[in-house]
């Protein structure tokens, strides 16, 4: 459950507790219960299909959950109409609407909800100001560039001060480029008008960037809530370590446990030691699945043979196959004499010291950094 070290004197924005629902005999929201303190950026990550946005709809009203309760400032909100809760939502393709130039897009629902028409033009000013978009009050909306739209589109939520912003894959559409910029953008957003987002996404980058804690959801319910940092150095399950950040992943099969580590070897015959996580430290014979993240490997030039992995470091012997260049973030790829790649974060300069396809390298990696899951 997501909570703050303030115990019961921390207000909570948004609360579930136990909430399910359920769609014939698929169960798509099963037991999920959360706490999120006033003012923070909490996200839900998770695969297509894994009842994050089901999830989203029971908060905004959408959708009745089976069983549990939402509470919204200490309040259960159950039964009550969307529009008759204080949450605005904004969805991927951010639905402006076209006929309206940007300041009638705003005061829109400021209208709607019966806003003096006197107090209607200084909060939309004083919205755009926030949102840094001061000048654009009279264009159109296909005058917009992609990050001006989404910067209105959380303006005209904004404007009607809401308890909770709910936003469904907002950057989805946006290139590349664009949707990098824009997780700095909604996180700064975040911060200048305090107000607690909740936000759901299948990129890890986004919740990982943006977010204070970040829920891992699969097949309806919660593996994993905590930190960015926590998710990915700390992971609770085979299956938050696979999908918070990137890994080498192996199955294998303990060949000897004690203490907190295990021997274990793979089908292709790679022997490593690993640092058991998840619970109990699995038995001699048990299956396991084991991840390394590339960062932690290191790279070294020369021939050698694999040596034996130690208590506290992995040896393996390879042969460059690929580079992956991405400037800082570039990679190789290295094929053991097992057979099998291995992925390791490497520095490539463009000098004659760079890695080549062919080079024979030495990796080492620690013990501890490789983390060990009950298959």
């Amino acid at each position: 459950m997501a909570s703050n070290t303030g115990g019961d004197s921390v207000q909570h924005d948004l609360e579930c507790s136990g909430v399910s629902k359920r769609f014939g005999s698929v169960q798509a929201v099963d037991d999920v219960s959360l706490e999120i303190p006033r003012g923070s950026f909490f996200s839900i990550l998770g695969p297509s299909g894994c009842g994050k946005t089901t999830l989203m709809r029971m908060i905004a009203g959408f959708e009745e959950p089976d069983a549990g309760d939402i509470r919204i400032k200490g309040a259960s909100v159950l039964g009550t109409l969307p529009n008759r809760r204080n949450v605005k939502m904004v969805f991927q393709h951010l639905a402006l609407f076209p006929m309206m130039n940007v300041f009638e897009n705003i005061a829109y629902g400021l209208r709607c909800a019966g806003v003096a028409k006197a107090d209607i033009a200084p909060k939309v000013r004083a919205v755009l100001e926030r949102v840094a978009l001061p000048d654009v009050a009279e264009r159109e909306i296909h005058q917009l560039s992609g990050g001006q739209k989404q910067r209105i589109a959380i303006a005209r939520c904004m404007v009607l001060d809401p308890d909770v912003l709910l936003l469904d894959e907002p950057l989805g559409a946006l290139d590349l480029k664009l949707r990098e910029a824009m997780k700095i953008e909604l996180k700064l957003l975040q911060h200048q008008f305090d107000t607690t987002f909740v936000y759901i996404t299948h990129d890890q980058s986004e919740a990982l960037v943006m977010s204070d804690n970040v829920a891992v959801m699969n097949d309806g319910r919660f593996e994993q809530v905590g930190a960015p940092q926590t998710l990915y150095h700390e992971p609770a399950s085979a299956f938050v370590a696979g999908f918070v950040g990137d890994t080498n992943r192996w199955s294998g099969t303990v060949t000897k446990a004690g203490r907190g580590q295990v021997r274990a070897e793979t089908a292709s015959g790679l022997a490593m030691v690993c640092d058991a996580r998840g619970g109990a430290t699995p038995s001699a014979g048990d299956a396991v699945e084991i991840f390394v993240r590339p960062e932690f490997i290191n790279v070294e030039t020369g021939a050698g043979k694999s040596g034996r992995a130690s208590a506290t470091t992995n040896r393996l012997a390879g042969t460059v196959d690929s580079l992956l260049f991405n400037g800082a973030n570039s990679r190789v790829l290295v094929r053991t004499e097992a057979g099998g790649l291995i992925e390791a974060d490497v520095v490539l300069t463009g000098g004659t010291g760079d890695l080549r396809p062919g080079d024979d390298v030495r990796l080492t990696w620690s013990a501890k950094q490789t983390m060990c899951f009950a298959g």
